[in-house]
Formats: C-alpha cells, structure tokens, sequence
C-alpha cells in the first residue's frame, strides 16, 4: 500500500474510524427497535417504522441538513451540547453520527428479519419453564438473533464507509478532520490530476467492503451452524 499518500491514508484511517463508530452508536438502538417492531404491538408503531426507514428514501443531503440545523452549534441538541463543552458539527463526531443515521434502516431491517423468523414457540417454551422475559431473551431470542445482527453491524459499517451526502452537508469536506474516503474521492476528482488518487481510493474502498462482507458471510455461517448444533 505505499502507492498511497499521506492525505489518502489520512482518508483511509478516519474513514475506518467513522465507520466502526458509526457501526457501535447504531447497534444497540437497532437491536431495541428491531425487537420492538418485530415482538411488539404498540401505538404508533407505524410511526416508527416510517421514521426508521426514513434515511433510505430522503436525499443523503437533506438527512444532512437536517442533523445539521439539530446538532448544529445553533441547532436545539447541539446548542445544549456546545454549552457541555461538546460539539459535533464539522467534527469527526458528526461524521460518525450522519454515517449511524444513514446505516440505521440497514441494521434494524437484518436484526428484525432475523428475530421475526425466530419461532416465537420456542421463547413460549422457555417462559412456561419459569424463564424470566430477560432471561428468555439472552438465552433463546438472543443467539437466534446473532447472524442478523452480525449481517446488521457489516451492512451498517459498509454503509457508513460509503456514507457522502449527509456527511458533507453535516461536516463538510475537512482535511484530516472530516475528510472520509468519498469526500476524498470527490475533492480529488476536482483538481487536475487527481484521478489517479482518486482511483486508488476507489480500489481501496472495494476491497475493504468487499473483505468485510466475505467476513460476515463466514462468520454468520459458522454462528448459525452452532446454534444450530445448540
């Protein structure tokens, strides 16, 4: 890999960085509300359902724009943050926020797939056996559920890798600071010259997903057959 620059490691570094963030801030809220909408009755589940998926059909930008007037400096959450000290627009921060906001619908959709092909028959048995609601969930719902977790977490962390529009209009397009390996892509392909950097990190950026998602294949597929075997 040393026909890669400094700025282009610098994007490939933050890059991974954002996007494991992203991937673990996701994580358990998708795990509770992928088990809410697929166990639960409740009002204005529908609600919720629409508000999930709502990153997957809005254009990246307005996702964006909207973090952006709430977790902005003079947006309502962010401004209670600065005055803590924190500030996460135009931060590596906020780029691993916008990245867990687009990758969200992802994790919820493969968590929920996998907990709604659970045969609920088998959490009934375990609670006629005196098992409490926690403990039926971490020894039964919970291994049953882990290869869509796991297809969960790859698919929210090749997501967030990928993750441009939101991110830019949130954090804009900083070297070192906010530039991730699509604002790099994109800021190289604006000056003379830079299509070859630009395609290196395109390389780059396939075969990390590429590897990561061959990994999650092997891994869920080992996972399964163990329970399977349980």
């Amino acid at each position: 890999m040393e026909w890669l620059g400094p700025e282009e490691w610098a994007a490939v570094g933050l890059s991974l960085k954002v996007a494991f963030w992203a991937m673990i801030v996701a994580l358990l809220p998708g795990v509770l509300v992928a088990y809410a909408l697929a166990r639960w009755q409740f009002a204005g589940k529908q609600v919720v359902n629409v508000l999930v998926h709502l990153p997957l059909v809005l254009p990246p930008v307005a996702t964006g724009y909207l973090l952006l007037v709430t977790f902005g400096t003079q947006g309502p959450i962010g401004g209670m943050l600065q005055q803590l000290g924190i500030v996460i627009a135009f931060r590596w921060t906020g780029a691993a926020l916008a990245a867990a906001v687009m990758a969200f619908p992802l994790l919820v959709r493969s968590i929920r797939l996998s907990i709604e092909a659970i045969d609920p028959k088998l959490e009934q048995a375990a609670a006629t056996l005196g098992a409490s609601r926690v403990r039926v969930f971490l020894t039964v719902t919970l291994p049953l559920m882990l290869p869509g977790i796991l297809a969960g977490m790859v698919l929210a962390f090749a997501k967030a890798m990928g993750e441009f529009g939101a991110t830019i209009t949130f954090v804009s397009n900083i070297p070192g600071q906010t530039r991730t390996l699509p604002s790099a892509i994109y800021a190289f392909l604006q000056v003379p010259g830079g299509e070859n950097a630009a395609m290196r990190l395109v390389v780059v950026s396939i075969v990390v997903a590429a590897g990561a998602l061959i990994l999650s294949e092997v891994i869920a597929r080992r996972i399964a057959k163990r329970v399977g075997q349980a």
